[in-house]
């Protein structure tokens, strides 16, 4: 099962990242507005990561979307480094900041 999940998490993130095509018919536009968001992007992978993917999973798969040959197609569509960023911004380990006050 955790095959399925880790499969998912990746349709999620491409479907995501490669946004609304041009020719979109009127029931696909309707869905895109409704669960297109980056919100319920981030809640499927976080239910996905509830059953076995791992973060490290999931950054590796924002890499290879980012750097891997076999994605170039979907590195060319309009406002993709903006959702990729924007997922990657969620996901992406937090780093401490520092109290300077205490």
């Amino acid at each position: 099962m955790k095959e399925w999940h880790v499969l998912h998490m990746e349709k999620t993130v491409v479907k995501f990242v490669r946004g609304l095509s041009e020719n979109a018919s009127l029931w696909e536009k309707r869905q895109h507005k409704r669960y297109g968001t980056v919100a319920n992007c981030c809640r499927q992978i976080d239910y996905d990561m509830k059953h076995g993917v791992t973060q490290d999973q999931v950054l590796s798969m924002l890499n290879k979307l980012r750097h891997h040959d076999s994605y170039s197609d979907i590195r060319e569509v309009d406002g993709f480094l903006e959702r990729l960023n924007e997922i990657e911004k969620h996901f992406s380990p937090q780093k401490e900041k520092i109290n300077i006050w205490h």
